[in-house]
């Protein structure tokens, strides 16, 4: 059994993918299974099959801490990690060969409070990954993307896993400006040309420190695109995936 937990800001398509994708691996013939990890979601595409709000009660936590919803989710954070052993538990009774683990909408719900990097850890012991997704509209910005590539480093020190960077939603943008984003993740030193050519004073200086600290440090993640409306890209990201967590063989042989 592998785990890939797939993390991304607010509203980049983290349920959809998690939908979508579980689709196309079964149709791809995969044992997969899926994890709803966000306690305060309304709906959802896809029938997780294990759920967090069976255990964690957004609402019912608003009227007996007399809290908003924002500090709902925090102590809802803090209680998932109490049923951490409930939850390893009930993953491994799936039986599946791969688990999608959707996390919650507001990513420091998960990657920066402490209850996130355990959960993680502790889930169970099987090989795990991260998907971490940006925003392809988001991105086109280079000063977005260089804040976002920051923020996936700081995810990335947070839980010390293998990470994969997915360029999400690239069917809302024409091909030329997705393979633009794409090669700022290849080559780094034509973000750096974007920037010095698009962008001045401190917020050049800014993003261009970023990019060098990162490039100091090492942070590499490979970078691929993929649409949750026409299923573009799964085939490289199941790749990767299957890279990282499986020597290159399927999930499911």
């Amino acid at each position: 059994m592998f785990l890939v937990f797939i993390l991304g800001t607010a509203g980049s398509g983290k349920s959809l993918l998690t939908s979508t994708f579980s689709d196309w691996l079964k149709v791809a013939k995969q044992d997969v299974a899926t994890v709803n990890l966000d306690p305060g979601v309304m709906t959802l595409p896809y029938n997780p099959d294990f759920d967090i709000r069976d255990y964690v009660n957004i609402t019912k936590l608003m009227e007996e801490y007399r809290l908003g919803p924002n500090g709902a989710l925090v102590v809802a954070a803090d209680l998932i990690a109490e049923q951490v052993d409930t939850l390893g538990s009930a993953i491994e009774d799936m039986n599946a060969d791969l688990v999608l683990v959707d996390t919650p909408g507001q990513i420091e719900l998960f990657a920066f409070r402490a209850s996130g990097p355990f959960i993680a850890k502790e889930l169970t012991t099987e090989l795990k990954a991260i998907v971490y997704l940006f925003d392809s509209v988001f991105s086109l910005d280079p000063v977005n993307y260089v804040s976002n590539l920051f923020l996936s480093a700081a995810v990335y020190n947070r839980f010390l896993l293998p990470q994969i960077h997915v360029l999400s939603k690239c069917d809302l943008l024409p091909k030329k400006k997705v393979e633009n984003i794409l090669e700022w993740s290849n080559n780094p030193e034509t973000l750096e040309s974007e920037i010095e050519a698009k962008i001045k004073g401190t917020k050049r200086l800014l993003s261009r420190d970023l990019i060098h600290s990162l490039s100091r440090l090492g942070l590499s993640f490979p970078m691929t695109q993929a649409s949750s409306k026409t299923q573009d890209g799964f085939l490289n990201l199941n790749g990767i995936l299957e890279r990282i967590l499986s020597g290159g063989e399927k999930f499911t042989s």
